[in-house]
């Protein structure tokens, strides 16, 4: 699996688009996205097993409650899995709480980019893991999570803001809790 520090990999992959569901239509649904579409940006990046489960939908709709938190920090969220574009479009029609999702979701089909990060379970699909990414391409959070439990998307939002202050940041710190000053403590 890439580390802490590395870059994270090139990639070029088909996405269903973040547009609201009644704005979508087949000239706009999917789009290309690469490592290059958000270059400059923070980004938050997590992949999940599988579409048409039960434990993903939960984590994408939470991360996507807190989207605008995200966007207010100059951070881009993507989510993905293995599955195809098409999956992935008819998932979001069908599921609720997808259907106005405000991100991309990106579409491993070749499994080149699980691949290129170590998360390509041996049961074919993307384990759930969750990248912050730096505006440099630099890998500066991964946290991955059992196949049987989601993550805290609060918990990756707190993380992104303690990067972002470029402090250093104690146990269980929050956005305007004090930072730690070497030089007095």
């Amino acid at each position: 699996m890439l580390g802490l520090g590395q870059k994270f990999p090139e990639y070029n992959v088909t996405a269903v688009a973040a547009l609201p569901l009644d704005d979508i239509n087949i000239d706009n649904v999917f789009i290309d996205i690469s490592d290059k579409t958000y270059a400059g940006k923070w980004q938050v990046i997590f992949f999940y097993p599988k579409d048409f489960t039960f434990v993903c939908p939960t984590e994408i709709a939470a991360f996507g409650d807190l989207n605008e938190d995200f966007a207010l920090r100059d951070t881009q969220v993507l989510t993905g899995s293995v599955d195809s574009e098409h999956v992935h479009w008819a998932w979001r029609k069908h599921q609720a709480e997808l259907r106005d999702l405000p991100f991309p979701m990106l579409a491993d089909v070749k499994r080149e980019l699980t691949s290129a990060l170590g998360i390509l379970g041996d049961d074919g699909v993307a384990q759930r893991a969750t990248y912050i990414v730096d505006p440099n391409g630099i890998i500066r959070f991964i946290m991955v999570n059992d196949g049987n439990v989601g993550r805290n998307p609060d918990e990756v939002l707190r993380v992104l803001d303690a990067l972002q202050t470029d402090e250093l940041c104690a146990c269980n710190w929050n956005k305007g809790d004090d930072v730690i000053n070497p030089a007095t403590a």
